[in-house]
Formats: structure tokens, C-alpha cells, sequence
């Protein structure tokens, strides 16, 4: 700016001196004018520096937006979009943080009680002056609890895989009744201890889109809580049928339903109700939910007490 002026000031000098004094006035202006906007700019870089720092330093409360034109107005706002991304970001890893303390603390709490029994069971079997049946009865609990540990971390590893998305779903043709009889199979025992009877009705060509095994995993933590909280002689039905919008099968034992207020919370990971028995860890229906709905599925429960419990899973058409 100041060798434009130079130059328009030497060529006015060939003209006249009234010229020359015009092309000076303008000169200097816009020397003041370059030098305020220069000014201006460096001291806006370096509140945009500030601010910087302060977002590193994981200060997202301000705001550096402004209404005015201009490149560094578009700059600010740009700015502005990436420090509510960060703080959403940030936001959301705190909620994570949360939720891996809690899920720690509830897993310690589950492991805690059965291995505190066995080594009170295992301090009891080393005097040998204890019965045979005594003895017998330590060690089956020994394994009982043994059972249901390797259970609980076997559940868990399954969900962690589900949740951090290393779980590669199949996307087979899978028939209902192909996928009911299989997720039968290991309750039939329980179901025959209690003297229960189970009913499956649907037409054999129904089908959904899906992975066979872990759909039959979600299906039979269904079924186990259905046989656990129905009575001796109770009823389990099993419906199912297909449209053009989703293929669906209903649960229904003949317990004694679940409470309205624990219906909200029923998916939630280790949330045992008010009727939930003393063994129940509470994270089958939450494995169950989480297995469906990655496979573009949904489950939803209906319940009301002393009326038995209702499970409706749907699997959506996929869209071509």
C-alpha cells in the first residue's frame, strides 16, 4: 500500500501541485485505513488463539460467533461447529466413563457373592471330619455357583463384543420354526422339571432375515425367564407370523407378570425387578434386546401382575 501511494504521489508531481497534495490526502487515508484494519485483524487472530486454548484446555462454554461478513466471521463460525462437536464428544465420553465404573461395579458385585460362598464352602470341605453328605452337598454347590459365573462372564464377553461393534451378524433366510425348535432344545429340561407345557403356532413358511445362532441366543434368555417365572403346569405360547412390513413372534408365558413400574427397566443391564428370583443377574433380556435390535429388530414387553408376561419381537423387511 505504501509503494502504491509513492508511485501515485511521484506521477501526480508531473501534473500539479494541487493534484499531488489530493493523491497525498488519499494516501495517507488509506495507510490508516490499511493499518486499522491490520490492526483489527491481528487482534482478532489472537482472540481466536485464546480461544483455542481455552477449548483445549476443555472449555466449551464460550461462544466466538459474530454477525459480521467476512472471512474470518466464516472462520469463527467454522470454529464454533467443531467446539459443539467437542464438547458433545466429550460429553458423551464422560457418559461412557460412567457406565464402564457402574458395569464394573456391578460385575464385581455379581462375582463377589458366589466366590465368597465357595471359599467359605472350600474352608468347610478341608476339615475332615465333615459328612459325606455334607460334603456332597458343598460340592455340588461349589459347582452350581461355578456354573453361573462362567455363565455371567460368558454373557458379559458377549455383550462387550455386541457393544463395541466387533459382532458380524448374518444376514440368512432363516425359518421361525427352524429358529423356535432350536432355541427350545436347552429348556425342555427345565420346562419338563416344572411340568411345563409349550405350544408353537405359525405358519411354516415364515421367515426373517437374520443370524441363526444369536437371534436363538436372544430367544432363549426369553424363554428362560419365561419358564423361570411361571408356575409348575404353567403354559408357554409361542406365536408367529409375516407381512409385508416385518415378520413377528409372541411370547407368552403364564407367570405372574411383571410389575408396571419395573416394565420401563426391564432391558436395562443388571435391573432385577420386584419378582425376579434370587439367582437372576439381571443381563439375559438385556443381551436378548441388544442381539435384536442389531439386527434391525425390536422387542417390547406387555405385562400386568398376576397375569402372566407377553414378549413381541419384530424384525423389519429390509429396504431394497
Amino acid at each position: 500500500m505504501c509503494l502504491i501511494s509513492l508511485g501515485g504521489i511521484v506521477v501526480a508531481a508531473f501534473y500539479s501541485t494541487a493534484v499531488m497534495v489530493l493523491v497525498l490526502i488519499i494516501s495517507i487515508l488509506l495507510i490508516g485505513c490499511s493499518l486499522i484494519f491490520t490492526g483489527w485483524r491481528y487482534r482478532e487472530i489472537a482472540n481466536l488463539s485464546r480461544y483455542l486454548r481455552q477449548i483445549s484446555g476443555g472449555d466449551y462454554s464460550l461462544d466466538v460467533r459474530d454477525n459480521v461478513e467476512g472471512e474470518l466471521s466464516i472462520l469463527k463460525n467454522n470454529i464454533y461447529k467443531v467446539t459443539i462437536m467437542l464438547s458433545e464428544q466429550g460429553s458423551l465420553l464422560q457418559q461412557d466413563k460412567t457406565q464402564l465404573t457402574n458395569a464394573i461395579s456391578d460385575i464385581s458385585h455379581q462375582l463377589k457373592t458366589p466366590l465368597t460362598s465357595m471359599m467359605m464352602m472350600a474352608d468347610l470341605l478341608s476339615d475332615t471330619k465333615l459328612p459325606s453328605e455334607k460334603r456332597q452337598e458343598f460340592t455340588r454347590t461349589i459347582r452350581i455357583q461355578l456354573e453361573r459365573i462362567d455363565w455371567l462372564v460368558s454373557s458379559l464377553l458377549k455383550l462387550s463384543k455386541i457393544d463395541a461393534g466387533t459382532v458380524s451378524f448374518k444376514k440368512d433366510q432363516i425359518a421361525v420354526k427352524k429358529l423356535i425348535q432350536k432355541a427350545l432344545e436347552p429348556m425342555l429340561i427345565s420346562m419338563d422339571i416344572k411340568e411345563q407345557t409349550v405350544s408353537v403356532e405359525g405358519d411354516d413358511s415364515t421367515s426373517f432375515v437374520g443370524d441363526l445362532n444369536w437371534t436363538a441366543e436372544a430367544v432363549i434368555n426369553i424363554l428362560k425367564n419365561c419358564v423361570e417365572h411361571s408356575p409348575t403346569g404353567g403354559k408357554i405360547v409361542i406365536t408367529f407370523s409375516e407381512n409385508a412390513l416385518f415378520t413377528e413372534f409372541i411370547i407368552t408365558d403364564s407367570g405372574k407378570g411383571i410389575a408396571k413400574e419395573d416394565l420401563p427397566y426391564l432391558f436395562k443391564r443388571f435391573y432385577k425387578g420386584k419378582n425376579a428370583s434370587e439367582d437372576s443377574v439381571g443381563i439375559g433380556l438385556a443381551m436378548a434386546h441388544s442381539i435384536i435390535t442389531h439386527q434391525n429388530g425390536d422387542i417390547e414387553v406387555r405385562s400386568k401382575t398376576g397375569e402372566g408376561t407377553q414378549f413381541r419381537i419384530k424384525f423389519y423387511k429390509q429396504v431394497t
